[in-house]
């Protein structure tokens, strides 16, 4: 129950805190659950289940909705049926945190127990408590493809530079180290965007959808590369 309580308060909070995420209602809270409908997770905010945090594929993991709580879940996540009172009292799909709460049952597998790596930070737990957050595009070495993400610089992690495919997912895919790295401009070619982060022969070049948005992430990577945390201690530097 706790642990349901958290998720529904981060979601909350990441709702009202990112521009361009849709929330005509609120989430639910934990005594709402099975008492009225939830808000589904929208299929494209996520590219992997929002409980055990393995990538949806077309054929062996596809994606369904708990239908207590409306995260994003895969099948075997999903694999439970519990009473739903705004159903009239019939079963549903709903994952195993909700199925737990609803029934009072436990269950055998227990994921919880795994270890929280460095990239198992939800993208929407950082995102609304982040120095900056928006998507971007990582260009491959070439310049003219790559991968587009939400990337994130949290405040308890001001130094690293997290990225995932989708603004829900769970799981960041990777992080890059900001501390040393140079920040450099690139002209604009064709109204794009572009920006880059250079260290001992490692460069990224990143796409920004607005000449705005760039300015916004060169500054806030150059502080990080510079160990420059807090505005206070920028202020500090440059007396």
């Amino acid at each position: 129950q706790d642990a349901i309580d958290r998720k529904e308060k981060r979601s909350e909070t990441f709702k009202a805190a990112v521009h361009g995420l849709e929330a005509d209602t609120p989430a639910l809270k934990t005594e709402e659950l099975g008492r009225r409908a939830p808000q589904w997770v929208r299929d494209n905010l996520v590219t992997m289940c929002m409980r055990c945090k393995e990538p949806f594929n077309a054929i062996t993991r596809r994606r369904h909705h708990c239908r207590a709580c409306g995260y994003v879940v895969c099948a075997r996540c999903s694999d439970y049926r519990a009473e739903l009172q705004y159903d009239g009292n019939r079963l549903n799909r709903v994952c195993q945190e909700c199925y737990i709460f609803l029934t009072g049952h436990t269950v055998l597998e227990d994921r919880e127990g795994k270890h929280k790596g460095i990239l198992e930070k939800g993208a929407a737990e950082v995102s609304s408590r982040s120095l900056l957050c928006s998507s971007l595009q990582l260009l491959d070495k070439n310049g003219k493809g790559g991968t587009r993400g939400w990337f994130v610089i949290p405040q308890d992690d001001p130094l690293v530079l997290y990225i995932y495919a989708a603004p829900q997912d769970v799981r960041a895919h990777t992080s890059i180290p900001l501390l040393g790295y140079q920040v450099k401009d690139l002209p604009q070619s064709d109204s794009r965007h572009l920006f880059q982060l250079a260290q001992s022969g490692q460069v990224y070049t990143f796409l920004a959808d607005t000449e705005e948005l760039k300015r916004r992430w060169m500054r806030a990577m150059a502080l990080s590369a510079a160990g420059i945390t807090h505005p206070e201690d920028e202020e500090e530097d440059a007396d």
